[in-house]
């Protein structure tokens, strides 16, 4: 199904619209953007069931996982907003400095304007809603760019945001990626991008962005690390990355890209991988309902290409026509192989075996900055060790993705895994311009700052400041 074609007028005019509306101070108040974040709970309600259907047959995602990630955390991002948000929008006081006195100083958050989110094909819904919930909270309007990738999740989206009656809030642009974002920002300068996608596409957007001296959230990918120590509970490590490695096929831009094990139990963590992978998918991953497919026939071809680089341990099992590759260990890749340097996004994870930690830590840093890190074991110190060595966006500790999951925590990459973060109040800071303002009492006025500037003024300028 290809993407219809892009209407660049009438997408320019709705955001000049959108601009309009917002000039008249109508997202301002608590109670429209309230309103706005219930109606957008209830449309996802309503069309839940669409959802689900729609990323099943992009991507052949099982109910669950569509139910739990693109369903679940969006309603779980607006249910947490809707909580704070009251208390996010009120202005706060902090301390004045005697030089300033006598005043008050607080901090106010103000919407930015119109902002410009564009979200990947991976999970189409989660990653258009869930920034749309932090600019609405924020007071801002939105066009939403969905991938053309993921073609029923993109009309879905468009019904959703129809039927939520929020026009005047948002509007979603259908259309080729590479013509929509360029032409939209040729014509309109938006007040904020925020990007969802590869490194390399989040470079070209920053680029059009900055010509326009635009600011960007970028939330990019990287080559993400699965580190067990050799006192970690090996087996619940394994089924633990063999979950999160699996979970859309790997097509996750968290996912534990690849594993480094030590080698004193290495063997048991491939057996334990294999055990797991059987019990979650049975001896036929291909025949299960419970194992996504691959987005398209050239992420396909790639992921294929890399079952060669290797040996296979577990699975190397693929089907061309069913866009179908089996959930597969690898051992043996050199590090100069594809798999060893790109980032995989697929079920596809290659064993990497460690003596001492410094090796782990070198490992990981001939690679752009990983947006998450995982590392189980029980040794405090190797812990704390390879979290203060490896620079990485966010991660757990003896566990997989869970952090996304978590509204009080920001996520976002550092270095070349991206820029800026959001979740919860993090998201709302993302999507607002944080303004301080001194108020000034008109009661007195000590003169100290008006010349003439007199050696007694000079002295206690001196004594003020010190």
């Amino acid at each position: 199904m290809q993407a219809p074609p892009f209407d660049a007028p009438a997408a320019l005019a709705r955001a000049r619209a959108h601009r309009t509306w917002h000039a008249t101070g109508a997202t301002l108040p608590y109670r429209a953007r309230r309103d706005a974040l219930r109606a957008l709970r209830d449309a996802v309600r309503r069309h839940e069931q669409a959802i689900l259907e729609a990323v099943h047959a992009d991507m052949r995602r099982p109910a669950f996982e569509g139910r739990l990630s693109e369903v679940g955390l969006v309603h779980g991002a607006i249910a947490h907003t809707l909580r704070h948000l009251r208390e996010w929008m009120r202005p706060q006081e902090v301390s004045t400095p005697l030089s300033v006195q006598p005043a008050t100083s607080t901090v106010h958050r103000r919407p930015l304007g119109v902002v410009l989110i564009v979200a990947p094909w991976n999970y189409p819904v989660l990653l258009l809603l869930a920034p749309l919930v932090a600019a609405i909270a924020a007071g801002n309007c939105a066009v939403l760019k969905p991938s053309e990738k993921a073609p029923k999740s993109a009309a879905v989206l468009e019904r959703i945001i129809a039927d939520a009656g929020l026009h005047q809030w948002a509007t979603v642009v259908l259309g080729e990626g590479a013509d929509v974002v360029p032409a939209l920002m040729d014509g309109f300068r938006f007040d904020h991008l925020f990007f969802t996608g590869s490194a390399r596409v989040g470079a070209l957007v920053a680029g059009m962005a900055a010509q326009r001296l635009v600011p960007v959230t970028l939330e990019l990918g990287g080559k993400s690390p699965a580190i067990v120590d050799r006192t970690a509970k090996v087996d619940l490590a394994a089924k633990r990355i063999a979950w999160g490695k699996c979970f859309n096929a790997g097509q996750t831009c968290i996912s534990p890209d690849h594993a480094l094990v030590h080698a004193d139990v290495m063997e048991p963590f491939i057996a334990a991988f294999a055990r797991h992978i059987t019990a979650f998918f049975g001896d036929d991953p291909q025949r299960s309902p419970h194992f996504a497919r691959i987005i398209d026939d050239q992420r396909f071809a790639v992921l294929r290409a890399h079952l060669a680089h290797g040996t296979v341990r577990v699975g190397g099992g693929h089907d061309a026509a069913d866009r179908y590759i089996a959930p597969t260990l690898l051992t043996d890749v050199p590090p100069d192989a594809p798999p060893m340097r790109e980032e995989i996004f697929g079920p596809i994870l290659p064993v990497v075996p460690w003596r001492e930690k410094e090796e782990v830590v070198a490992t990981v840093q001939r690679n752009p900055t990983p947006l998450a890190a995982y590392i189980f074991g029980r040794d405090e110190r190797t812990i704390r060790y390879l979290h203060e060595r490896i620079a990485f966006g966010g991660g757990c500790v003896d566990h997989t993705l869970a952090h996304f999951g978590n509204a009080e925590l920001p996520f976002g990459g550092v270095g070349t895994s991206g820029m800026g973060r959001y979740h919860g109040r993090h998201g709302f800071d993302a999507f607002s311009h944080v303004q301080g303002l001194v108020r000034a009492a008109t009661w007195c006025d000590p003169g100290v700052q008006y010349p003439p500037y007199t050696k007694g003024k000079y002295a206690l300028l001196r004594k003020v400041l010190g």
